[in-house]
């Protein structure tokens, strides 16, 4: 099947307020051009430089999320363009993302990552950590970032139950987080969890944004 067939097939399932990240890292322009002549308008990347590169040679309504391990260091290039960051896993790392975002006029869209899987591969805070960073509360002077939600990373196991209680985990803990930190915003409502081969699972657990590569453009091409 097609970009383009792969893409309607998995829209297809989507239900309302759930919105698909096409995940293009490693897929040439050609793939991605066809998924965005079917429509899609989000695209995730994982490395600055490839999405960079990808930002200056496609169309600019295209919103590019980030959805990789961030290296401080790296966050200047893409802050002029990009439209949501999904693995802020230090207060360091969001006070340099807003540093970079100042110098480039823009307020950009965050999300904490939350350590929930059985893994030592994986990233994000524990959800302890994240309690004493938000309580903590110097990230309510971060004038040029806006914290939109909660991401994870199910473990990479064939156990579904696993991945379903990991995910209910994180949903019950967004709710947490949003009732004590930010019950006022209406910004903090995105749930990114789920992908090409969890976002059913992720999708019944409450996740608004799924993260969906391969089952779209095919394996990697690396």
């Amino acid at each position: 099947m097609s970009v383009a067939d792969n893409l309607k097939q998995v829209l297809a399932e989507l239900p309302k307020g759930v919105r698909l990240v096409a995940v293009s890292k490693y897929h040439p322009n050609e793939a991605i051009e066809e998924a965005y002549q079917t429509g899609q308008r989000i695209f995730g990347e994982s490395k600055v430089q490839e999405m960079t590169a990808k930002y200056e040679s496609l169309p600019k309504d295209i919103e590019w999320h980030f959805i990789g391990h961030l290296q401080s260091n790296k966050i200047k290039y893409m802050a002029p363009y990009v439209s949501m960051i999904h693995g802020i896993d230090t207060y360091k790392l969001l006070a340099e993302v807003n540093k970079q975002a100042v110098k480039a006029g823009r307020v950009i869209d965050c999300l904490l990552q939350i350590y929930i899987a059985r893994e030592e591969t994986k990233f994000g805070f524990t959800p302890a950590e994240c309690r004493e960073m938000l309580a903590d509360e110097a990230w309510k002077g971060l004038t040029h970032v806006r914290i939109c939600g909660l991401m994870g990373m199910a473990s990479n196991t064939n156990n579904i139950e696993q991945v379903k209680q990991e995910f209910c985990f994180l949903s019950e803990y967004f709710e947490e987080v949003k009732s004590t930190w930010f019950s006022d915003s209406t910004t903090f409502c995105e749930l990114s969890m789920g992908m090409s081969h969890d976002y059913h699972e992720a999708i019944a657990e409450g996740s608004t944004l799924i993260r969906v590569g391969s089952k779209i453009f095919g394996e990697r091409i690396y």
